[in-house]
């Protein structure tokens, strides 16, 4: 069973997605982990215009992908390193538009055990208390024998 208190760092964390994950700063770095800790961690993603859909809004993709990495993120943060954890379900629910500014999104997770992981991941527009998007996932984590 893993620690509910987080093993690796949030530079550590930081360092890692630059490593294993260059692609995701192509264009420029938008993700960035503000926190990590018990069973949680915290993301931002930069305002930017590559994330902005037809209506001005930020797009449900730029969202899903920000609830993912930071369920990833909170996951890691406790198991250490495994690259190969991955996404075995996602469920999202828009609650309303986000605002044209950074997002944050927050993970709880609420299952760590041998092979699956749990969490829910709510994402606000920076400085703003609503809920703009909800999400909830699992993630298969490898054998690490």
């Amino acid at each position: 069973m893993a620690s509910h208190h987080p093993i690796m760092t949030r530079d550590e964390l930081a360092a890692f997605l630059d490593r294993e994950f260059p692609q995701i700063h192509v264009g420029g770095q938008t993700y960035f982990v503000d926190e990590v800790g018990p069973l949680s961690a915290k993301m931002r993603m930069t305002y930017h215009e590559r994330h902005i859909r037809p209506g001005g809004t930020i797009s449900g993709p730029a969202m899903m992908a920000l609830a993912d990495l930071t369920l990833y993120v909170a996951i890691l943060a406790h198991i250490g390193p495994v690259a190969l954890a991955v996404t075995t379900s996602l469920n999202f629910n828009f609650l309303r538009k986000p605002e044209q500014r950074d997002l944050i999104a927050d993970c709880r997770l609420l299952k760590l055990g041998k092979r699956l992981a749990v969490g829910k991941v709510s994402i606000y527009s920076d400085s703003s208390s609503d809920v703009v998007c909800h999400a909830t996932g699992t993630y298969s984590i490898p054998d690490r024998r």
